[in-house]
């Protein structure tokens, strides 16, 4: 499964879920201001903007935003929200791909940066961030936190959400740090919609050794977007790195 292949048409048009889910005001509200502080003043570049759930209201903010997205239909999602001149994109990967300018802020949300399915894509990734930012500049990423704790021996599978209408289950290859995530749609039929995204996870510490390698250091960790304590049950995080 190709990146650009399972982000298309069809992906696209159902992204955005207005008001409910990543789109919450609850949710997306505390991510913005968190973004739009750490930016202090500075433009900000996206990696895998998508349709601009967060790039959007972060410009309405009056943050100059950029992003880098590989998939041309999420962009031309994107399009019919704000034209090139609000917030230009680069089509590309974003772990190689690079935006014209500097920027103060380099982020990454709901997990992307376990879209590069390699851990060599995964440092190239951070190393690009570096190459965007001016120094002191920050690159902020929010990732889950590999659920191996539910995984008894002989199980490869983590029912991670259900509720009426929707069951999300990760499958885990433990030896290459791989996981699949299969999100299942129903209604009151004997059938049920599949779409399936393939994913490497990264512990925290490797990420650290990661945001080292490309020149960076952790200025901070926390639970989400609102600084909630990061703990050992803690099932996700939003680390900011920053250079020297």
């Amino acid at each position: 499964m190709r990146q650009e292949d399972i982000w298309d048409a069809d992906a696209a048009e159902r992204y955005d879920t207005p008001g409910v889910g990543m789109f919450a005001p609850e949710v997306l509200g505390p991510t913005v201001d968190r973004l739009a502080t750490l930016a202090g003043g500075g433009a900000a570049l996206e990696f895998a903007v998508g349709t601009g759930r967060v790039a959007v209201p972060l410009a309405e903010r009056g943050v100059p935003v950029a992003g880098i997205e590989l998939s041309t239909a999420m962009l031309g999602r994107l399009r019919t929200k704000v034209d090139e001149a609000t917030l230009p994109v680069v089509v590309g990967d974003m772990a190689t791909a690079v935006a014209p300018g500097a920027y103060s802020l380099v982020y990454l949300v709901f997990n992307t940066i376990a879209n590069l399915l390699t851990q060599a894509e995964q440092v190239a990734c951070f190393r690009n961030a570096a190459r965007h930012l001016d120094p002191g500049g920050r690159f902020v990423i929010e990732l889950w936190v590999p659920e191996l704790r539910q995984l008894p021996p002989g199980r490869q599978a983590t029912v991670w959400h259900c509720e009426p209408g929707y069951l999300g289950l990760d499958t885990y290859n433990v030896l290459h740090q791989r996981v699949v995530s299969h999100h299942f749609r129903f209604g009151e039929g004997t059938e049920a919609r599949l779409f399936r995204t393939p994913h490497r996870y990264v512990w925290p510490a490797e990420l650290d050794l990661m945001a080292q390698l490309a020149g960076f250091e952790l200025e901070s960790r926390h639970a989400d977007w609102a600084g909630g304590e990061f703990t050992a049950e803690s099932r996700s995080h939003v680390s900011v790195y920053r250079l020297p």
